[in-house]
């Protein structure tokens, strides 16, 4: 039995059942709403320009929505795309990449129950299949359609299912396809992730949309996920290429649920220009356009740790001074370390953890002089233990996130990476995922 829709699709961010109204998109302490963007509710559809579909077409045998497509109506559609830095780049990734005008996408065909990764040339010639079908399907260039996929790693992808599904598919795309869109892109998500956004800049009123998928095989080097942003602004390429890769940097690049890259990772930005606002090079209308952008995928990000593969509680590991590379890895061997996430999963004040983290991330001759913080509380100055309030700390990582600020010597460096911990539900999963 596939790992997908083991969890309830009724779960919250924490795994639990969900109860009362949703909660709004912007919910975390580490993403606060810009005062220029408005929440519009996951019934508020796609921005204008935009038509979404999704439909099931037998690649997952749980029978769920497994194939979509996402069209920009635009005359001139403008986009961006970053994909995994991995070494081992899937089938759709390939081809995206090699055979497509990353700035000039107008549409996304997009699966799950199969990534087509480590399927060698027959991945190759069945993803540019499915890109042509797609192409004749909707009366457009095949260079304008992007691919990506996400499942099992190895498996071939069901040509025949997909073509019957993009037929399928298409007669269904409307404005308001983004849900059963984001359906067709999940696996083992627990819940979704997608947003529709108003933003107010000097120009006038945009939109933001996006949906996103990932729970685990996430690092921090990008993650394993799948996200689409579309906005109904005009933009230039090199704007388009700005702000997605500006972003993606500080939101994706921080997320961590298992230190494992990914085969797929596409993210991929879309603008119809349909709203008549344009959005000029180095404008305000650039600058607050982005800081919404920056909070849309942050809060995305910490979604996905959030509904990290039997997560119940998130970590978010901030490092200050050093130098940038030691600063990174600082925080990365933190963020991925079994001993910190398993003490995270337990509530367990055991801060030591991270000071073996950090040091075997930065070895050296001369004991590290580090700093150490958990939620407001310092337990370590110059790499020594000093007096705290035991119980205090004990009761403050009984929280659902957790905040530690380590502290190295010298100053200059400063990043972050959001975590998940590690337990049993976690091994559960991966244990059963493709039996």
């Amino acid at each position: 039995m596939s790992a997908e829709g083991k969890k309830a699709p009724g779960a919250n961010v924490f795994g639990g059942v969900a109860s009362g109204p949703p909660q709004p998109f912007f919910h975390s302490r580490w993403v606060p709403a810009p005062e220029h963007v408005r929440d519009l509710g996951p019934d508020a559809g796609l921005p204008t320009g935009f038509r979404a579909a999704g439909v099931a077409c037998g690649i997952k045998p749980s029978g769920n929505h497994d194939l979509g497509l996402l069209v920009c109506d635009g005359e001139q559609p403008v986009s961006a795309a970053r994909f995994t830095a991995t070494g081992a780049p899937a089938a759709p990734v390939l081809v995206s990449q090699e055979r497509c005008k990353l700035n000039e996408l107008r549409v996304v065909l997009a699966n799950s129950g199969c990534a087509n990764a480590a399927t060698g040339g027959r991945g190759l010639d069945d993803a540019a299949k499915t890109q042509g079908a797609a192409a004749m399907a909707l009366g457009c260039d095949p260079a304008e359609i992007a691919l990506a996929s996400t499942g099992g790693i190895s498996h071939l992808l069901p040509v025949e299912k997909m073509l019957q599904g993009i037929l399928a598919a298409c007669p269904g795309l409307e404005q308001g396809g983004d849900i059963l869109f984001q359906q067709a892109i999940q696996t083992t998500d627990a819940s979704e992730k997608r947003a529709n956004l108003a933003v107010e800049l000097p120009s006038g009123i945009v939109r933001l949309s996006a949906q996103c998928k990932g729970a685990g095989m996430i690092s921090p080097n990008f993650a394993t996920m799948l996200c689409f942003v579309q906005t109904d602004a005009e933009l230039q390429p090199e704007t388009a290429e700005l702000l997605l890769g500006v972003c993606v940097k500080r939101s994706f690049d921080r997320a961590s649920v298992d230190g494992q890259l990914s085969t797929n990772d596409t993210a991929i930005l879309m603008c119809s220009g349909a709203s008549g606002v344009q959005v000029a090079p180095e404008s305000e209308d650039e600058l607050l356009l982005g800081e919404a952008l920056d909070a849309l995928l942050r809060q995305l990000a910490i979604m996905m740790v959030v509904d990290g593969e039997g997560a119940e509680r998130i970590g978010r590991v901030i490092v200050r001074g050093g130098h940038q590379p030691s600063a990174e890895a600082a925080a990365r061997a933190v963020a991925n370390s079994p001993l910190v996430k398993t003490a995270l999963n337990g509530a367990d004040p055991n801060w030591g953890r991270i000071v073996q983290a950090v040091g075997g991330a930065l070895p050296g001759t001369a004991p590290l002089a580090l700093d150490l913080t958990i939620e407001g509380i310092d337990v370590c100055v110059g790499g020594a233990a000093i007096s705290y309030d035991e119980d205090a700390l004990a009761s403050a990582v009984q929280g659902k996130e957790l905040e530690y600020e380590i502290g190295l010597p010298g100053d200059g460096a400063e990043t972050e990476v959001f975590f998940s911990d590690l337990g049993h539900e976690y091994i559960r999963i991966n244990a059963e995922y493709t039996t």
